[in-house]
């Protein structure tokens, strides 16, 4: 995923009351004119994608606990962890289940009351429905039938552990849960080696020195951090070269809860006295010295001043 201000383009917001008084699933209030207070207002008819603390349940967003009490009914992966949340917030709302064991049957059941105009809200046990858990199948059928979805969006485990690892996040891939088994895992490690962004992945404990053992052989001894536990007590960002994470954690032993992987991208890679000279030689053929060191500076990093200097004695040699 790559975020840049130049492909980042600003969201027009326009009014979000209905005729009936009723809040559209994906617009907000005007600023300029502020209404009653969220929580006295119906919410319109949808499914509400909703985002819950990874830890902390003080990270759940005000606009989250509007919609989670304002809904007809939660969908959740297990009650229990659910039920916990509402109870810390005086939330009552009707709870159902929804996860990959009874998608199937629960799908269908969903779509249903989105027909009828009922209001739904999905979440995961922590952090943003869809990222590596339920939901995805549920939505797309929601879409192709054009009944209204939208999101409430705050925590998520890959977005804190990327941030808080201190390797590059302009550009970064995430993968969900690696494969359980070696060979489907290294395959995949394969398939990413030349990406040229940072990677996250998710891992159980129990194969987490396994894995990280397989990353130092198969993307090499890059930079990488494993967050565990995030905004917890006892919350724990590692940092450095996959080689010594997998060690540490092949001596100490599983860790508790599942973990975040971070990876660096690949170094780049100093291009030999040939590469730049051909490139330079290439270069010249449409362009002067000038444009031409110009360029092949911005594709290498090289310093443009000896850059010049090569590409004068380049066309030197041809005169």
């Amino acid at each position: 995923m790559r975020r840049t201000g130049r492909d980042t383009r600003a969201a027009r917001a326009t009014s979000g009351a209905t005729k009936d008084g009723r809040r559209e699933p994906s617009r907000r209030p005007p600023a300029s004119k502020p209404g009653p207070p969220a929580a006295e207002q119906a919410l319109a008819p949808g499914l509400y994608l909703v985002a819950t603390p990874i830890g902390n349940l003080g990270d759940v967003t005000l606009r989250a606990l509007d919609v989670l009490r304002g809904v007809d009914r939660i969908f959740c992966e297990d009650t229990r962890v659910t039920a916990r949340l509402l109870a810390r917030y005086g939330i009552v709302t009707r709870l159902g289940i929804y996860h990959d064991h009874n998608a199937e049957e629960a799908r269908p059941a969903i779509l249903a009351a989105l027909r009828r105009g009922e209001r739904v809200a999905l979440v995961s046990d922590a952090g943003t429905p869809l990222v590596s858990d339920p939901g995805f199948k549920l939505v797309r059928a929601a879409i192709a039938e054009g009944l209204p979805v939208t999101a409430a969006p705050g925590p998520s485990a890959a977005l804190t552990a990327l941030i808080l690892s201190g390797l590059p996040s302009d550009a970064f891939f995430f993968a969900g849960f690696l494969p359980p088994r070696e060979m489907a895992r290294r395959r995949a490690l394969e398939r990413w080696k030349t990406l040229d962004a940072t990677i996250v992945v998710f891992e159980g404990a129990s194969r987490l020195a396994d894995s990280l053992a397989d990353m130092a052989d198969v993307l090499g001894d890059r930079s990488a951090a494993v967050a565990r536990e995030l905004t917890k007590l006892h919350e724990e960002i590692r940092r450095g070269p996959l080689a010594e994470l997998a060690r540490h954690y092949r001596e100490a032993g599983p860790p508790r809860g599942e973990a975040v992987i971070v990876v660096g991208p690949p170094e780049a890679s100093q291009p030999s006295d040939a590469e730049i000279d051909g490139r330079l030689r290439a270069a010249l053929a449409e362009l002067g010295v000038r444009d031409a060191a110009a360029k092949i500076a911005v594709e290498t990093g090289l310093g443009r001043s000896e850059l010049y200097r090569r590409a004068l004695a380049i066309r030197g040699e041809k005169e």
